[in-house]
């Protein structure tokens, strides 16, 4: 044999192997696909080692979310989602759940419709703990939130609480006229009861309730509260402090 033929077989040797270990395997890799697992509701470490075993590979995504019922660091959401078909090594983003309670600055409420604010404070976490209904005179009042427990723009975590005053307009009976009772805390027996008849409601039931604190003969509550609706000449009772 000469020496052409023997190069002309170590080529053919040469090209058979390089065919074989290096082209073939790129090119059947080529048409492979992979099955995306679902590894939602499991933490990120345990996500990230079936995605591994699947041949793909997980990465945390920049879009963290905070579900307060749910625990740190586990997996709430994947993208591609579960049973997609994919190519082998692709990257699979995992929203996971934050493992701080984020915090944030509390809206102004103020002025707005009750259920307006209810969803604004759902979309932020937090719980509306209770809502107290004030009368109002003012229709554009009726319904909405006059004040709320947690000042505007105060820092508080997700899942804190916030109490919500609202007005409502109550229908005046026929016949009758309606009066807002005044705020007589504070004042003393004399100053009250000049206020009431001013206001055309008459002083009702005296209380007196013992105070090391206060002045004697100073209101501590009064009924009908504050701000509320009374018809005229009713009774306003009070609870007044005294040191006997």
């Amino acid at each position: 044999m000469n020496k052409k033929v023997w190069v002309g077989a170590i080529l053919s040797l040469i090209a058979i192997v390089v065919i074989d270990k290096f082209l073939l395997p790129i090119y059947t890799s080529s048409g492979r696909e992979a099955t995306v697992p679902n590894v939602k509701n499991i933490s990120y470490g345990e996500a990230e080692r079936i995605l591994g075993k699947a041949n793909l590979k997980a990465v945390k995504s920049y879009n963290v979310r905070y579900l307060p019922e749910v625990q740190p660091d586990i997996v709430i959401d994947q993208v591609p989602p579960a049973a997609s078909t994919v190519k082998p090594g692709r990257n699979v983003y995992l929203v996971v759940n934050r493992t701080d309670k984020p915090s944030f600055a509390i809206p102004d409420l103020t002025g707005r419709p009750e259920e307006e604010a209810r969803q604004i404070l759902a979309r932020l976490g937090m719980t509306v703990s209770g809502v107290q209904v004030r009368a109002v005179s003012k229709t554009e009042e009726d319904g909405r939130v006059l004040s709320q427990s947690v000042p505007p723009n105060v820092t508080v975590m997700t899942g804190s609480a916030i109490s919500l005053i609202v007005g409502k307009i109550e229908q005046e009976p026929a016949g009758l006229k309606r009066v807002v009772v005044p705020d007589l805390l504070g004042m003393s027996i004399d100053q009250a009861r000049s206020i009431i008849i001013q206001n055309g409601l008459v002083l009702g039931k005296i209380t007196y309730e013992r105070s090391a604190l206060l002045v004697p003969n100073t209101v501590i509550s009064q009924k009908p509260s504050v701000n509320s609706f009374a018809q005229s000449g009713q009774a306003v009772d009070m609870t007044v402090a005294t040191n006997e």
